[in-house]
This record gives structure tokens, sequence and C-alpha cells, in this order.
């Protein structure tokens, strides 16, 4: 139950017996008037609109000749109680002593059961995943859905998982959709529907070998801080504006792939799985983050933060625990394999997706580079059995004559000669192995996206015989902003930049044939447009 305490009530007092008195509607559920009336004789007449609000409350109203009243109002639900007594001349005052404040409504909030969500997740050709988080005393979910338009016809699917629990994370999946067709879900807590926990996806259209790839857009950005002061370092919150959420969440994009650090254990949370589950809850169940998460689906990697303490590696005694709180909150299609880190891959048009995981596998960043003068091979970021995975997805999709552009996504950057800090360059004998394997094959298409540097910009790495190699990296979405070193000044590498600004980035697959392009636009706060950049496939291709 929620209280919110802004209705004014009116407090009056009359010489003589003459007073009058009303109560504003609270929270529309009922409506007070009392009047005096000749000879001191005090009435009441009190009109509710749900005959005693429901049998909440139950009220007594007392008369007495000569000014002598008393009156009792029942505690509604425990909020409060009221006593009016009358004073001497006949002169009326009323005291109302409430539990909270003088001044109150309460709200009996529908979403009362739902900490947070609706989120929409993966949509895909005939099925779609639906997530919702509730409380601890919700004893049943369901899920109703049915094409736009036509609510009579509607199937349902239950959740039939444990619920009771500290946190209850319910995902769904609904089945049976029609291809490129548009549908309404609404949640239904236990047996009642909740017509605030509803929303609105449509399913991937079947294009292709019948027509051209589909345009899209989908947003991408990394570093979500969410001040919560008791648990924050002391000193200037690190936590910018969060409405930078708003304007996401009105761009008209398919989904957003966050891309690592999407929340920030502090101290208090990543030394137990309770405070590891607690953070998400927290964070994610903010008022300003709800349109957001319906508003289109949503794919997840993660970075440091969002695994467990700063730069935690594959040493952090808790990341089996992190990996059950990442699962259980995002709805990606899977996460790594045989139950070890937490990649994956999906697909969007002509474009495949590549989510990669760089912590389970991590070696600590202090590690050596080299040994004896040699890459040290023992040194490695995504790890033998990612990159394993890695190479075969690419070769797969790399055979599709439908697939076009292939975005690796990972936490770190991938390409920046001049990072002081997280980047695969510091992992030489991996990054050489990803390097000669994209050229040996002749994988087409590929571009990394990154997260992590409190900044954004393009870093661009030339190969001999093949196309260069572009690394987009997006940040903050409301975590501190970075400042360049005097080295990162002066990279080479780096095509564009914006620094000093919260932003996401906006990505748009559009065109056909030979003029398909990817073109990213850096936005700010209020949906100003920062920077831009493109590119066509065809410089992006090397051929086979």
């Amino acid at each position: 139950m929620n209280y919110r305490k802004n209705v004014s009530l009116c407090f009056f007092t009359a010489p003589k017996s003459v007073f009058t008195c009303n109560i504003a509607a609270i929270a529309g559920v009922f409506t007070c008037n009392f009047f005096t009336a000749v000879t001191h004789v005090f009435t009441c007449n009190f009109v509710t609109a749900f005959a005693a609000i429901a049998g909440v409350f139950t009220c007594n109203f007392f008369t007495a000749p000569k000014g002598v009243f008393t009156c009792n109002i029942a505690a509604i639900a425990g909020v409060f109680t009221c006593n009016f007594f009358t004073a001497v001349t006949h002169v009326f005052t009323c005291n109302f002593v409430t539990a909270f404040a003088i001044f109150f409504t309460i709200s009996l909030s529908a979403n009362a059961q739902v900490v947070y969500g609706p989120m929409l997740g993966q949509v895909e050709l005939r099925t779609a995943q639906v997530w919702v988080q509730v409380e601890p005393t919700v004893k049943s979910v369901a899920v109703k859905y049915f094409k736009t338009g036509q609510a009579t016809t509607f199937k349902t699917t239950a959740y039939k998982g444990v619920l009771g629990k500290d946190f209850n994370t319910v995902k769904l999946v609904l089945t049976g959709l029609d291809v490129n067709t548009a549908y309404d879900y609404q949640f239904i807590i236990d047996g009642k529907a909740l017509p605030s926990a509803s929303g609105h996806l449509a399913t991937q259209d079947l294009w292709q070998w019948r027509k051209a790839a589909p345009h899209f857009t989908f947003l991408t950005g990394s570093c979500a801080y969410f001040n919560e002061p008791q648990y924050d370092r002391p000193g200037k919150p690190y936590g910018g504006d969060s409405s930078i959420f708003e304007t996401m969440a009105k761009d008209k994009a398919t989904f957003m792939l966050w891309l690592g650090d999407n929340w920030y254990t502090r101290e208090a949370d990543y030394q137990s799985e309770w405070g590891l589950n607690y953070r998400p809850m927290h964070d994610r169940s903010l008022k300003v983050l709800q349109p957001f998460w319906k508003a289109m689906s949503h794919y997840a990697i993660w970075d440091d933060h969002d695994y467990g303490p700063n730069d935690a590696d594959k040493s952090y005694v808790l990341k089996d625990a992190s990996r059950r709180v990442f699962v259980n909150n995002w709805c990606n299609p899977s996460f790594g394999e045989n139950g070890q880190g937490v990649y994956t891959k999906f697909s969007y048009s002509d474009v495949d997706f590549f989510l990669l995981d760089d912590r389970w596998f991590r070696s600590n960043d202090n590690t050596p580079d080299s040994l004896n003068g040699q890459p040290n091979d023992g040194k490695r970021m995504f790890g033998k059995e990612q990159m394993e995975w890695l190479k075969n997805a690419l070769r797969l999709s790399n055979s599709n004559a439908n697939t076009h552009f292939r975005i690796i996504a990972t936490g770190s950057q991938v390409l920046n000669p001049m990072s002081p800090w997280d980047c695969l360059r510091h992992y030489p004998s991996e990054y050489k192995e990803m390097m000669d394997f994209l050229s040996d094959e002749k994988i087409n298409g590929v571009v990394f996206i990154t997260g992590d540097r409190h900044l954004s910009e393009i870093n661009k790495a030339e190969r001999m015989g093949s196309y260069p190699l572009y690394d987009i990296t997006s940040s903050p979405l409301t975590s501190g902003r970075a400042k360049y070193n005097d080295q990162e000044k002066n990279n080479s590498a780096k095509i564009l930049s914006v620094v000093g600004q919260q932003n996401y980035s906006r990505i748009t697959f559009s065109g056909q044939g030979a003029e398909r392009k990817m073109k990213v636009e850096f936005v700010g706060l209020k949906g100003d447009k920062l920077a831009e950049w493109e590119v066509k496939q065809v410089e992006v291709s090397a051929g086979k």
C-alpha cells in the first residue's frame, strides 16, 4: 500500500455554536460534511462512495444538548483516529490526529503487488518473453495476451515457479504468435488483471528469401548509477540525471542493448547473494525507469560493477550467485554454456549480435601482458571456452547470405591502442587470436560495441589486406563522466568522441543492397544529437 500525504483538512472554530467543516475527498473515496444545528445540537451527515468504504471502518456520532459533543471515528486500516470535542461557550474545535501527518491521502495502488515491470524481453517470429518482479505476498502470476484489437480472443500462460521469496522475478514466454503481428499483454496477479502491468509488442517479420531486410533502430549504452546515499561513498553523488531514461523510452527503437555496469553493486551488496539481488531490485524499481522497461525489448551483457566488485575477475567468490541474479533479471535467449558465463547471440533483421562475457573467465588485470618477451597466453579476458564458441558462431553467421552485419558487444573496449584502462589490447595473446581469426576466415561485417569508459568514442583499426574494424564505445548513461588523459587526447585511432556528457547511442540499419548502412547517433540527456557516424555494408566487407 502506498500513502500520499497531500490532502488538506480544514479546521474552523466559531463562536456561539456556528460551525461548518468540509473534509475534502480522500483519494476520491468519500466526502464528509459536518453542520451545526440550532440550540447547540450537533448532527453529522456522513456520505461515502462505497458504503463506509467497503467495510473498512465504522463511525459513531453522538449528539448532546447544550453543546456537549463527542465523536470517535475508528481507525481506518490502522491509519488514523479522530476525536472531536466541544469547548466552553459552545465554541467547536477539531483535532485530527493521523499516524503520519494532518495532511494525508490514502492511495490504494493497483500496482502494490508489483515491485517493478513489466519488462519486455526477446521478441521473435512466433514467441516473446515478458518479465515482472512481484512482492513476497503474491501467490500466483499469469499473463494474458491477444492480438491488438481482439481482446476477446486471448491466451493465458501461468507461472509455475516458486514464489514467496524475498526476490520474486517472473519470466513468461508467449507462444503460438503470428509473424509481423501486434499483440497486447496483461499480467494477472493473484487472479486479478492489473491494467498498470500491461504492455504492447510486435513480432518480427519473416523477410528472409521474400523481401529486403527490414530497417530497424536499437539503443545502447552503459554505466547506469542510481544514488542511494546510505550505501554510496561520501561526497558528491556519483549518479547523474536519471531522466535520460524518460528520453530513451520515447525513442522509437526496437530494443535496448545494455553494455554492462547496468547497476552498480556497493560494498553492502557484493558480499552476499541477498545483497546482489537487492541492488537491481532497488535500482530498477525506480519510477523513472518504468516506462522504459515496456517501451521496447531489453538485452544485456555485464561488466564488473553488475558482476561484483570493481575490476572483478574469475576469482570472485560469489560469481555463481551473481550469475543467478543476472539470469533472473534479464530475458536474453541463453546464458553461456554448461552453467558457465552469460554470453549468447541473437539476430534481428540482417544483423547478428554476439553478446560476450568479459568477467566470468577473466584473468586479473594485473597479470603480466607478456612473459619472456612473448604475449602471455595465460592472460585472457574471454577464456578459451568462450572464444571457441565465438569462432564457431561467427563461422555459422558468415555462411548465412541473409546476414550482413555482425555486432560483437562486450563491456571492455577492444581496439583502443591508448586505453589506460580495461581493453582487450592489454590481453595481447587473446587480442591477436581474435584479430587473426577475423582476417584468416574473412568474417565480414564485424563492428564492436563496448562500454565502461564513462565517455563515448569510436576507434578505428586498419588491417592489412582487409576492411578496417571499428569499436563504438557508448557511456555513460547516468554515472560519473570521465576525461581524456594526455595520451588518449592524441590517440590517432580515435575518429569521434563525446566527453563530459551523459549520453546513449541510437543505431539504425537502413537501405538495401550495396547501400545498406549502419548509422550511429550519440544522443544527449534531453534527446539532442551530440555526434553521428555511419558506415556502409560494402565498407566492412572483404569478400569471401
